[in-house]
């Protein structure tokens, strides 16, 4: 009689998006649930972290008894518990990690404790099953962007980091200087869509230079510059910011390329990775170095609790399970082992 599939559920709650999912061992999303606190952080131009833990609070229950019900399934069907534990806004990521545990103790359940960062870095591989150890990753969110060597469930060289601002931070913040409302990100792409991208001069930090690391609030800085001026279009604005971060993005990447050999393939995640043309400038970089391109779909790329749910699955395959007393944090790197990028202080 053929073994039954794995089944993890997934929780996630490490930011602003709550979110529960169940998936199988061998990759099929199962169920997936997410609510967005969007309208209520739009006020505020970026998100409010007491607002974030207690819509948590209110969303998360519901929407695990939606994705069971989703999946036909309930509790005892599931065979391992996988909760974002970091990094992230503490309210957050307790709320999801402490209901974690009192399902998989409530349930007799292993309990998986994810990096959320390990959560987007192993995320394309949920997405492409055929993409095998070793490969580069850069990851692209809000709050990281790094090069790293993706080895295996909990084993990551680190290559760059950011020195300063994340380059999803920066278009968020350019997004308020030009006051096109949040989510920033998705806003800057579609004004971009209709400016120019030579018409204003902005700095590419880093670039063509020996450092590793990545740099974006010089960017900023000049974007707030420019606005002030008078002299440019939002459009116009947006379509350079966005160049000069894709720039600086290939630049490191491509230095990072250099150094990577034996890889099977360049992959991005995170959220910044769902802007279409940041994703079109990696792909053509990756075939320039005769490499396949694995990109995560745009919803996954994004925070979900899908690519929880499938790196506690990774993590559970190779024998990594967690206690009940595992911690909450709200800072966690992949690499711990790193050497302290200049100028990073809590992000490296």
């Amino acid at each position: 009689m053929e073994a039954a599939m794995t089944i993890i559920l997934g929780l996630e709650s490490s930011c602003d998006e709550t979110a529960a999912a169940l998936v199988s061992a061998d990759g099929r999303i199962l169920a997936h649930r997410l609510a967005t606190q969007e309208e209520a952080h739009r006020p505020y131009g970026g998100v409010v972290p007491e607002i974030a833990a207690r819509a948590h609070v209110e969303a998360l229950s519901p929407l695990i008894a939606a994705a069971l019900t989703d999946a036909k399934m309930t509790l005892a069907d599931v065979d391992v518990i996988a909760a974002t534990a970091g990094p992230g806004l503490i309210g957050g990521v307790m709320v999801g990690l402490v209901t974690g545990k009192a399902l998989a103790h409530a349930a007799g359940k292993p309990l998986i404790a994810v990096n959320h960062l390990e959560g987007h870095a192993l995320s394309p591989r949920l997405a492409d099953p055929t993409l095998q150890f070793p490969y580069l990753l850069l990851l692209v969110s809000g709050g990281h962007c790094q090069l790293l060597h993706v080895q295996g469930p909990g084993a990551y060289v680190r290559l760059a980091t950011t020195i300063d601002d994340a380059a999803g931070e920066a278009f968020d913040k350019t997004a308020k200087l030009l006051g096109l409302g949040y989510p920033g990100g998705p806003q800057v792409e579609k004004a971009a869509a209709l400016g120019h991208a030579k018409a204003v001069p902005l700095p590419r930090p880093l670039i063509h230079t020996e450092e590793p690391h990545f740099s974006f609030a010089g960017l900023k800085s000049a974007v707030m510059r420019a606005v002030q001026s008078g002299q440019y279009t939002t459009e116009d604005i947006a379509a350079s910011f966005q160049q000069a971060v894709i720039d600086c993005l290939i630049d490191r990447t491509r230095r990072a390329l250099g150094q990577s050999e034996g890889i099977t393939a360049l992959v991005v995640a995170g959220g910044v990775a769902a802007n279409s043309s940041v994703r079109a400038a990696l792909e053509a970089l990756a075939a320039a170095h005769d490499l396949p391109f694995v990109a995560p779909p745009l919803w996954l790329c994004t925070d979900n609790a899908a690519m929880i749910a499938w790196a506690g699955a990774e993590r559970y395959a190779v024998g990594l399970i967690d206690d009940l007393t595992v911690p909450a944090r709200p800072r966690w790197p992949l690499d711990p082992a790193a050497e302290k990028a200049r100028g990073a202080g809590v992000k490296a």
